[in-house]
């Protein structure tokens, strides 16, 4: 049984007005606790703690390992959201689970119950710098669409060719957040700080030549921008992007 915000008002409620007992309540709340699977405990009290299910890192978990959790997640959620998932794994998850929805390049799985409720107040702008920051930037795209954000996206509009940005400066000052994806030198965020007057969320890509290492170079010129506003997350964390522009964009008026 689901049991999000709404539900657990619901029972109060009807504990309140007499037509639900406290000890049926009782039974029904008993759902909130962890389920310990043997080589995992699922945390089923986290939609109701901090807004979204546990979501699963398929990176390190076998494909029979994340079917027993998304499993457990389904029974209680209308939203179920894997990442970091192979190709290879997938296949062996969707024999299993064939109504998951599969983005290889984002390397997402996702289970929506029915059409995912828009609680966000404004539109999440993932904007990726080059055509091989896009598996990070799909991964922000998607989470940030289970949570619930109506999503848009610029690809390709880094700064080797700016005017390619500067064409779409509309639908940045449109954006209520915006997740700025780029690697080599980690420019594009620091640009875009300078254009609008919206948080910005910069994700340092591991793309680029031999002095780029693995992210690094982005990294720091992420955390070292002059530009104000600006906000960094870890190396190729396209999903923590979108978990805290989600946490915005709740808020934002």
């Amino acid at each position: 049984m689901k049991l999000d915000r709404e539900r657990i008002e619901q029972i109060m409620e009807e504990v309140r007005e007499g037509t639900l007992s406290c000890n049926d309540a009782c039974r029904l709340l008993q759902d909130l606790q962890t389920e310990d699977l043997g080589f995992a405990t699922v945390d089923h009290h986290r939609a109701l703690r901090i807004g979204f299910p546990e979501v699963i890192f398929g990176e390190g978990k076998t494909a029979e390992q994340i079917v027993s959790i998304v499993k457990s997640l389904m029974a209680r959620q209308d939203v179920v959201l894997v990442t970091r998932v192979d190709d290879a794994k997938a296949c062996l998850i969707l024999a299993e689970r064939p109504e998951l929805e599969h983005n290889p390049m984002a390397r997402t799985l996702l289970f929506r119950r029915s059409p995912i409720k828009i609680r966000g107040k404004g539109t999440v702008l993932v904007v990726a710098a080059g055509s091989s920051d896009l598996p990070v930037a799909e991964e922000a795209k998607v989470t940030a669409g289970a949570m619930g954000n109506d999503v848009a996206s610029l690809h390709d509009v880094g700064v080797a060719g700016i005017h390619r940005l500067l064409m779409n400066n509309h639908k940045l000052r449109d954006a209520a957040v915006i997740i700025a994806v780029a690697g080599m030198e980690g420019a594009l965020p620091s640009v875009i700080g300078g254009l609008v007057d919206r948080p910005v969320i910069a994700v340092p890509t591991s793309v680029g030549y031999g002095a780029a290492f693995g992210g690094i170079t982005a990294l720091l010129a992420m955390l070292n921008s002059c530009a104000p506003g600006i906000v960094v997350v870890n190396i190729d964390n396209g999903f923590g992007a979108a978990y805290a522009a989600t946490l915005i964009n709740r808020v934002t008026q």
